[in-house]
């Protein structure tokens, strides 16, 4: 290659190396944004309305924040308890649980199951839905991890979940605590039982599907077993 192309080839890779560092340095801003203002939509909020509205231009989704103090007991052990029991402690990231859900899936797809198992964190989830999509690919779980441990950083675990749960997806157009509440037990957030919160906490890995569906056996099963262990898990 002649010494021109070389060059040219070394400022485009230095100028993607510079928009890519600068890409981080604004998400880093975002990071620090929220750390102290909360959200009223995340990209997958705004997915899932898109996708409603594709069927019905007047969907619209059930949202209401309400501050940790607001949210019970009940449901941030049973959130832990369900998602991520050693929140408290790691930093962000669970590289343990991770490799196991990698051999779990790929045992599921051998076997020509569709069942699936997800080693991501409450961090990583609410990194996911602050800032980025539903979408699987490599390159978004890269992203995932970076701002995973700039969340970790900025924020502090109460203010992590607090995020997570004022965020999170528990319907098809149901997003965060309060709004579940409502739906799912004509309540609010503060009111849940350990059963209620329970039985919320079973349904994150697939709400959508729980919220067509119903408490169904498994549901149940798994509620029971996040209530029995709601007492084993520290909560900040």
């Amino acid at each position: 290659m002649s010494q021109p192309g070389r060059k040219i080839i070394t400022t485009v890779l230095l100028a993607a190396l510079c928009a890519a560092f600068l890409y981080q340095i604004g998400l880093l801003g975002m990071v620090v944004w929220f750390n102290f203002r909360n959200p009223s939509n995340t990209p997958v909020m705004q997915d899932t309305l898109n996708a409603l509205r594709a069927e019905d231009p007047r969907a619209r989704l059930a949202h209401e924040w309400v501050p940790y103090e607001r949210i019970s007991p009940n449901l941030k052990r049973a959130v832990i308890a369900s998602e991520d029991s050693g929140f408290v402690d790691h930093d962000g990231v669970e590289w343990d649980a991770i490799r196991k859900a990698w051999s779990y899936n790929q045992r599921q797809a051998d076997l020509g199951r569709s069942r699936r198992r997800g080693g991501s964190t409450i961090t990583q989830q609410l990194a996911k839905n602050l800032f980025l999509s539903n979408s699987r690919n490599y390159l978004r779980k890269g992203q995932e991890l970076i701002l995973t441990y700039m969340i970790e950083a900025v924020m502090s675990k109460r203010r992590i979940l607090e995020l997570y749960l004022n965020v999170a997806q528990w319907g098809a157009a149901t997003f965060g605590a309060q709004a579940a509440a409502r739906h799912y037990f004509r309540t609010d957030a503060a009111r849940l039982s350990s059963g209620q919160a329970a039985q919320l906490a079973a349904m994150l890995p697939n709400p959508a599907y729980y919220d067509r569906h119903g408490a169904t056996a498994y549901l149940r099963s798994h509620a029971a077993t996040v209530r029995a262990r709601m007492s084993q898990v520290a909560v900040p």
